[in-house]
């Protein structure tokens, strides 16, 4: 705590503290503070009087705790906590229950804030539910995060120095039109400064954000998921064309990933797009589960040929005795 610190910030920061440790000794308070023990007690007062239900118990287990009052009382969270509970709020991907996660950690701090009988079922379910985690999610580092909504809000370009599904490295100049958050993983829609394409990031790729001097405008017209869905399977190093032997109105279950889907005579769809990653291309048509046939992209035809002798060998010889 700096010299020049007022008394009321004090009293904040006293709060704060007191809220990250429930039952924190006067001694521990002060240490941690770097102030003296009455300097505790005195911000402690200072809070009191603002009506902050301070509880305090004395013996070896005492120390000071929020009360619960009629009224909430002022929370301070400190930026990794708040940026936490947003993230997690978004992408419905977080450790709630954690008590060293800051997601966990803020959540524990709103819950003791509420009146007993309001937080006590929400706390049962924090601490006892078991989550099923969604393996596709993938959470992003928190200041790449920041920095490419920040670059957003400014309407600054950015270099964006990425890290491709095949471990692929470059560094592109961008236009961050949004991030979206899809299925709990977190994108950027952008427009290539060096093509002028509309191009798709994974954030959680994303290792480097370097601001430029360079401004840009954001589409009037822009909707950024319908966008997203639109360009999530363009801009990637191995092209792709695939004709589904199903008419366009029946796909449904077809990945936006995968590239773009149009009508290509009575009963048929064209499926029209990029990958950096074949392998996993030719797994998702191979569950598609409906004739197709690859008539463009050498290397997606390789991919779709070694996936299916692959599936062959597995079934290959006799099969095995039942007795």
């Amino acid at each position: 705590m700096r010299p020049d610190t007022s008394p009321a910030a004090r009293a904040l920061i006293t709060m704060e503290a007191i809220q990250d440790e429930p039952g924190i000794t006067a001694e521990r308070l002060a240490e941690r503070l770097g102030v003296s023990a009455r300097a505790v007690r005195r911000y402690v007062g200072i809070l009191r009087d603002a009506e902050v239900p301070v509880e305090s118990t004395r013996g070896p287990a005492g120390g000071y705790r929020l009360g619960r009052g009629t009224r909430l009382p002022p929370l301070v969270f400190s930026s990794a906590e708040a940026l936490g509970l947003v993230m997690a709020v978004l992408d419905g991907h977080h450790a709630a229950a954690d008590p060293t996660d800051p997601v966990g950690v803020a959540v524990a701090k709103l819950l003791r804030a509420m009146p007993q009988h309001v937080a006590d079922q929400a706390d049962v379910v924090r601490r006892t539910t078991a989550a099923a985690p969604d393996r596709g999610a993938a959470r992003p580092d928190p200041a790449t995060t920041v920095a490419l909504v920040r670059a957003r809000t400014e309407t600054r370009c950015v270099t964006v120095h990425y890290r491709s599904e095949n471990g692929r490295e470059f560094a592109t100049d961008v236009e961050p039109w949004a991030v979206v958050v899809r299925h709990g993983r977190w994108y950027l829609l952008c427009r290539s400064l060096r093509s002028g394409s509309v191009r798709t990031y994974r954030v959680d790729r994303v290792h480097r954000v370097d601001l430029l001097d360079s401004t840009f405008r954001v589409p009037d017209d822009l909707d950024p998921v319908a966008s997203l869905e639109e360009h999530l399977g363009a801009g990637w190093e191995h092209a792709t064309e695939v004709v589904i032997d199903l008419p366009l109105e029946r796909l449904d279950h077809v990945p936006r990933t995968l590239g773009r889907l149009e009508p290509d005579g009575p009963g048929r769809t064209r499926l029209v797009g990029t990958t950096s990653n074949l392998p996993g291309y030719a797994s998702d048509l191979a569950q598609l589960q409906v004739p197709f046939t690859v008539v463009a992209g050498p290397e997606l035809r390789a991919a779709v040929a070694a996936l299916a002798d692959r599936l062959a060998a597995a079934v290959a010889g006799p099969p095995p005795s039942t007795t």
